[in-house]
């Protein structure tokens, strides 16, 4: 793998690389988000695959693509699909290909869950949780943790990290934690760009309220190009940030993993 040069809007394969879902309602979400990361750069070429489950493969799709490559995870933090599988899977068949960094902790995110956040119905008294897939990797814990931190800042209040399956705490002491406080409600951030197996997990858990994933969100769609554009070594990529920030409404204040 190597880092691609810097090309124009119609030229190289931008890959959006997603782990695979059995759930149709999550390929339905992961097909409209790639549809707003075409529309943001019209006439480049985006092709979304998978590293299991769904199809097409990423294994699959790779060798035929004109090049240069860029895949980006649709992943929120590291673990081993970012690591460890999404590389073997480049390195086998397009080892020329750039593998940018996942998706999170990143302030479009938060922005992203703001707005979840808000539609759900957040109230200045609720306590809030941001609830992930997990993973046994502490490095991809602790950017879920750094995820929480970003959220904590732009809502003004603790938010705690908990996992739905590896790391702790788990989703049901983290909700216990928070209910032993003052809030009259807790809810929960889902921490997923999908529906599938880990929000059906979140939904059951006993929240008073649980926001829906990240879904096809546009600054979701900003922050993919911006890893690409980071990974490429282009200029675009404070643009793209830039502009999907200003284009957002909401005061600073409103109240990865993938399945």
């Amino acid at each position: 793998m190597t880092f691609a040069r810097p090309y124009g809007r119609r030229q190289g394969t931008l890959v959006i690389a997603a782990h695979g879902t059995r759930s149709a309602a999550g390929e339905r979400t992961l097909a409209r988000l790639a549809d707003a990361v075409r529309h943001l750069r019209e006439g480049s070429r985006v092709e979304l695959a998978y590293l299991e489950i769904s199809q097409p493969l990423l294994a699959d799709v790779l060798p035929d693509l004109p090049g240069p490559v860029t895949v980006v995870p649709l992943l929120l933090a590291g673990g081993y699909h970012v690591h460890i599988d999404l590389p073997n899977v480049v390195a086998a068949t397009r080892p020329d290909a750039t593998v940018t960094a996942p998706l999170g902790p990143h302030p479009l995110l938060t922005r992203a869950l703001v707005r979840r956040l808000t539609r759900a119905g957040l109230r200045a008294t609720d306590a809030v949780v941001l609830a992930a897939a997990g993973s046994s990797d502490p490095a991809a814990l602790s950017d879920v943790r750094s995820a929480a931190r970003l959220l904590a800042v732009r809502l003004s209040r603790p938010v705690t990290a908990a996992f739905a399956a590896g790391g702790s705490p788990a989703v049901n002491e983290g909700l216990d934690r928070m209910r032993r406080g003052p809030a009259p409600r807790v809810v929960l951030a889902s921490y997923l760009i999908a529906p599938g197996f880990f929000h059906d997990k979140l939904v059951s858990a006993g929240a008073d309220v649980v926001t829906e994933p990240i879904g096809a969100d546009p600054d979701l769609a900003a922050l993919v190009w911006a890893r690409h554009d980071q990974a490429a070594g282009s200029s675009l990529s404070s643009f793209t940030i830039s502009s999907a920030l200003a284009s957002r409404e909401g005061p600073a204040s409103a109240p990865t993993n993938i399945s």
